[in-house]
């Protein structure tokens, strides 16, 4: 049995910030995979690509990543193009890859499923529930509301959500997100309501405003650390976050603990291009070095 297996497409992604256009590997499922690549855990990969892009497969092999690839007729190609602040972005799809099926992800064990659709037919909604009698759902609720027309990625509500969220324990969503899921604004209100229809570990993440975690019976305030040098590339910030977290819940950390940690990841993350390389030991030099600056400035 897997400690955690990812559930995601790995993508071609075009990245255009104000600095830069980069091209790259991407999607939830590269960058969690390559975030927690250097802890210690069992882990798998299960994804799905085209046979010509099966060299980001070995590249991720050679790093030590155990990854189970399904043949796809497409790859899923996504550009990401950031405004000036990093927290909101733009994004098209010009191909997309073929759906998971329950012959695919079914004879896996895991004791977390941490599931990363990118659109909104990657995992069908009715993998939820089975996955979740054989460990437990972590979902990045993301790709279940996006939906492209004429390759433009557009905001949509996820009509399972009730359905599918009382068999999910952790879901990560972003303030955007949790707005089309529930309609709320407020933040404490809307993880009450995603609480309330099951999940357990409700993760809200608000960019560079922090992240709040609810477990029904306490918030927990996540800070967003600053930098050591500067912001390049808020892609895949959201996914090491949740390799982090996820970590840190596999070995039994609190939620608080857990939170400051994927946080810590993200920060280290966002100060270059392509996926987290770092190790634990960096996460909690960061933690240790910003506590330490918090008390010195009280």
């Amino acid at each position: 049995m897997y400690d955690i297996c990812c559930v995601g497409h790995i993508t071609l992604d075009k990245v255009v910030n104000p600095k830069a256009t980069v091209y790259m590997a991407g999607g939830t499922s590269f960058y969690f995979s390559n975030a927690i690549s250097n802890m210690e855990l069992s882990y798998t990969l299960v994804t799905a690509l085209a046979e010509k892009d099966k060299d980001i497969v070995e590249e991720l092999r050679s790093k030590g990543i155990e990854v189970i690839a399904f043949p796809s007729a497409y790859t899923v190609y996504f550009e990401n193009i950031y405004t000036k602040d990093q927290d909101h972005r733009v994004q098209r799809v010009s191909q997309k890859a073929d759906p998971f099926t329950a012959d695919q992800l079914l004879s896996i064990d895991a004791r977390f499923f941490h599931l990363g659709p990118l659109l909104a037919d990657d995992i069908p909604s009715s993998l939820i529930k089975p996955l979740s009698e054989k460990g437990l759902v972590s979902l990045d609720v993301q790709g279940y509301l996006r939906e492209v027309r004429n390759k433009n990625v557009h905001a949509i509500d996820w009509p399972a959500k009730k359905e599918a969220l009382q068999y999910v324990h952790v879901l990560k969503a972003n303030e955007s997100e949790m707005m089309v899921l529930t309609g709320e604004t407020d933040v404490r209100k809307g993880a009450r309501i995603l609480f309330d229809w099951g999940v357990k570990e409700v993760v809200i993440t608000l960019g560079s405003k922090g992240s709040v975690i609810y477990n029904g019976r306490n918030f927990y305030i996540i800070p967003a650390y600053s930098p050591i040098t500067t912001v390049v590339d808020a892609t895949g910030c959201g996914d090491t976050y949740m390799a982090g977290y996820l970590y840190c819940r596999n070995k039994g950390k609190s939620l608080q603990e857990s939170g400051e940690f994927a946080a810590a990841m993200a920060t280290l993350k966002i100060e270059s291009s392509g996926p987290f390389t770092g190790t634990e030991d960096d996460v909690m030099t960061l933690l240790d070095n910003s506590k330490r600056r918090i008390f010195l400035e009280v």
